[in-house]
């Protein structure tokens, strides 16, 4: 029997979000977990990006574990290892073993947001697949914000395990409604096929050293560093030859790549990505702004940051309804330009822009996003086969999040690049041959023996001061050209959008007959 789609629907947006939340939760923990684990700086972010890594190697062989185990079987088992790692996170004794139940935590995880996607979909008839989008984009695109809010809330007022401990009784609250409500179609039953041992071998080994490379790349100076260099060619390799063996040689492909013959299919994933860039890019990329220039709080940046998910919240449905009643294409491009525009919005910012400015703007990226995020997994699933689709949640998936960890690298080494750039050149003004700058240090040196410093003390501060300003204002330079580059790299995508094809309900184009 059929059960409600509204009840499906909760059923697996409450893991989903658990497992979303989890990617940043511990971020504003680390320094409470680093002194009760007695660890440092490096061994503490390796409890984030271990359960990245494994997350990412995990969420493309979902396709292949559902057709194996069982989708339902497979859904349970997860969220059940996902809960059981959980507590044994919140009570690990030592920085390694907190490590090894992330890792295990990454690996139950991973395959839950596709299974979802794909249940979703399935439970939804195709009239309502824009809403169907808007619930599942609801827990993909709010969870990066409320994790940090919701983990500094509960390590300053509880303790930072209790960030492990509250997924328990929504673990188990999902494991019963998952076996009351969840029905597997008969092409989702348990099918026993011989493993591909290769591809399996493969993707782990690529994804997890890419995946590395993109989370410390920027700490260790990327490809100044012996063992990034090293882990770029093992990615690389290992990559290469895992599509050769699922494209030539695996009799059951762990991943089937042969979806990528569906254009729309393929023209998504790249919009994905690039979206993802930018989504993540600006998540981290205004905290740090506000926090390093402008002197918020972490509270204060919080708060700025939270309009951007009431928003989303706001137009979620919104946007459902949309792509459900009007073509999603136009849609989809009036996102991308929206989207852009709240990027370019913060370009402009400076370093006397006044908090209402910041907080509308984030408030207008948060809404707009929507109107990218719905249309777009619309129509780049719309061609996909029941029987199919969990194979393509699993790759689309596995690229956003792949488009997530390509933003906070990019973001990262630009604002770094950027920043030095400005540096120098504003150092070129810093000559005694410039009237301005020796006009600044003689007022700021008087006004420091105005204050009782001696001379020499006096002379030395003010171009410590200047020198200081310049750093900033190098710095703010660098924040404008990577929001600028962040609105470019969307409308640079736009033309894409009307490539995609677009398959009305009850009929299907040729081009998509090709992923099936």
């Amino acid at each position: 029997m059929q059960s409600n789609k509204w009840l499906v629907a909760v059923t697996v947006m409450l893991p989903t979000l658990m497992v979303i939340i989890d990617t940043s939760v511990v971020n504003v923990s680390l320094d409470h977990i680093r002194g009760s684990l007695s660890a440092g700086v490096d061994e503490a972010t390796w409890s984030i990006t271990s359960y990245l890594a494994a997350n990412a190697i995990m969420i493309p062989m979902t396709g292949w574990m559902s057709r194996y185990f069982g989708r339902k079987r497979y859904l349970n088992f997860s969220i059940a290892l996902f809960t059981l790692s959980s507590l044994l996170c919140g009570a690990a004794w030592s920085i390694e073993s907190l490590i090894f139940f992330r890792i295990v935590q990454g690996i139950a995880g991973g395959s839950l947001q596709p299974i979802s996607q794909s249940i979703l979909l399935e439970t939804f008839p195709p009239a309502q697949h824009g809403t169907a989008m808007a619930i599942y984009g609801a827990g993909v695109m709010i969870g990066p914000v409320i994790g940090p809010v919701l983990g500094g809330w509960i390590t300053d007022n509880w303790s930072w395990p209790w960030i492990f401990y509250i997924n328990i009784p929504m673990g188990v609250i999902s494991i019963i409604m998952s076996m009351v409500f969840i029905v597997d179609p008969h092409y989702m039953k348990a099918l026993k096929v011989r493993i591909d041992y290769w591809g399996l071998a493969f993707l782990a080994i690529g994804i997890g050293c890419l995946q590395m490379v993109l989370d410390r790349g920027e700490r260790y100076d990327w490809f100044s560093s012996e063992a990034m260099i090293w882990m770029s060619i093992i990615a690389v390799s290992a990559l290469a030859l895992f599509v050769v063996i699922e494209l030539f040689y695996a009799e059951h492909p762990i991943v089937d790549l042969r979806v990528f013959k569906n254009s729309t299919f393929t023209l998504g994933n790249i919009l994905i990505i690039v979206f993802f860039v930018n989504l993540f890019g600006s998540i981290v990329l205004l905290p740090l702004y506000l926090q390093t220039l402008m002197g918020y709080t972490a509270t204060l940046a919080g708060i700025v940051l939270g309009p951007g998910a009431v928003a989303s919240i706001i137009s979620m449905p919104l946007a459902g309804k949309l792509v459900n009643r009007i073509n999603p294409k136009l849609v989809l491009a009036a996102g991308l330009v929206s989207t852009a525009y709240a990027s370019y919005l913060m370009y402009q910012f400076d370093l006397h822009t006044d908090f209402v400015t910041i907080f509308w703007a984030r408030a207008i990226q948060g809404f707009t996003m929507s109107f990218v995020f719905i249309p777009l997994l619309t129509l780049t699933l719309s061609g996909i086969k029941k029987e199919r689709m969990a194979n393509a949640t699993s790759v689309f998936n596995s690229l956003r999040t792949l488009g997530a960890s390509f933003g906070v690298a990019f973001i990262s080494n630009m604002l770094a690049r950027r920043a030095q750039f400005h540096q120098s050149r504003l150092t070129d003004h810093l000559t005694p041959f410039d009237q301005v700058y020796q006009g600044t240090a003689e007022r700021l040196t008087g006004l420091l023996q105005g204050s009782g410093f001696d001379p020499v003390t006096a002379g030395k501060g003010s171009l410590a001061l200047i020198y200081g300003s310049l750093k900033k204002q190098a710095a703010m330079m660098a924040f404008s050209d990577v929001f600028f580059l962040l609105a470019f790299f969307l409308i640079a995508i736009l033309p894409l959008v009307f490539f995609l094809v677009r398959i009305r309900h009850g009929e299907e184009s040729p081009k998509a007959m090709d992923a099936h």
